[in-house]
């Protein structure tokens, strides 16, 4: 299944794409956190009671979970190719010592919706880049969960684009301010339920900067697995329903380059991953 919150009559809505992803149902639940929280049986009722239908072309999506109630959780420097072109571009920034996960959290006031605006920031940001990943919606609360265990927990992945202001990133020694401003979160443009989807995922995961293929690559190439972020992540910490979880990105990104190919007003980012969907995001 794949659920989407969307706006249409004024109102912002959550519902299942059906017809071969032309119609959206509605269903009746406040927002994505309340579908996403709600017993399984009852979300199948739902759906299978779900009966109008609103063309797609008629509604707006959003990003599905479009306020996050917590920073989303991202991994970088997770690819192995992505190690080393980063590396190449920042060896003091990027070099690491030892095979361990880098965790850092993205602040999210509100995700970018799938056609929505990346924001330039002007006067601020310099090296503005771009980054496709596959995000993992956690579905229960999740404390010392073991890795083989970690598929129980996921409700779903969708699309997630990491953009980073590269000079704010390196220059502050940290990478929180460097993603974390408004319009930094394109996200979608669906939730796929995790049923959907093989585990762990081996999905197809690209990105386009007008056009153009930047980042080419498959998720089950991931240095730290889904199984083992859930794990260590929930040995310290709680994972509410809801969080979202940025898995990290392919080579490919803009300063990957030589010359680097930063984003810049005007440019079309699209970011795809195979049984999602796309991201299609305009850079003012």
């Amino acid at each position: 299944m794949k659920f989407v919150t969307y706006f249409y009559q004024n109102k912002e809505a959550v519902g299942i794409l059906k017809e071969e992803e032309k119609a959206v149902f509605p269903l009746p639940f406040a927002d994505m956190d309340t579908l996403i929280q709600t017993s399984k049986e009852n979300l199948q009722l739902a759906v299978k009671e779900a009966e109008s239908s609103i063309p797609l072309v008629d509604v707006t999506l959003l990003a599905p979970i479009p306020r996050p109630r917590q920073d989303i959780i991202c991994l970088g420097i997770n690819y192995k190719a992505h190690a080393e072109e980063a590396e190449r571009y920042s060896e003091e920034a990027f070099k690491k010592e030892r095979p361990i996960p880098i965790y850092f959290s993205k602040r999210v006031t509100e995700a970018v919706a799938p056609e929505g605006f990346i924001e330039s920031h002007p006067g601020l940001v310099e090296r503005l880049d771009y980054e496709a990943e596959l995000a993992v919606v956690i579905g229960k609360i999740a404390r010392n969960v073991r890795a083989e265990e970690a598929e129980d927990y996921i409700f779903g992945y969708t699309v997630l684009n990491d953009v980073s202001a590269r000079l704010l990133q390196t220059t502050n020694k940290q990478w929180y301010f460097g993603k974390s401003l408004d319009g930094f979160t394109p996200m979608g443009p669906c939730i796929t339920t995790a049923d959907e989807i093989s585990f762990p995922p081996a999905l197809h995961i690209c990105s386009r900067v007008n056009g153009e293929l930047r980042q080419d690559s498959v998720t089950d190439l991931l240095i730290t697995s889904i199984p083992d972020i859930i794990e260590e992540l929930s040995s310290g910490m709680t994972l509410l329903p809801g969080t979202v979880i940025a898995t990290g990105t392919p080579a490919g990104v803009g300063m990957g380059f030589d010359p680097p190919k930063f984003l810049k007003r005007g440019d079309v980012v699209e970011c795809s991953i195979e049984g999602i969907g796309t991201l299609r995001n305009t850079v003012r």
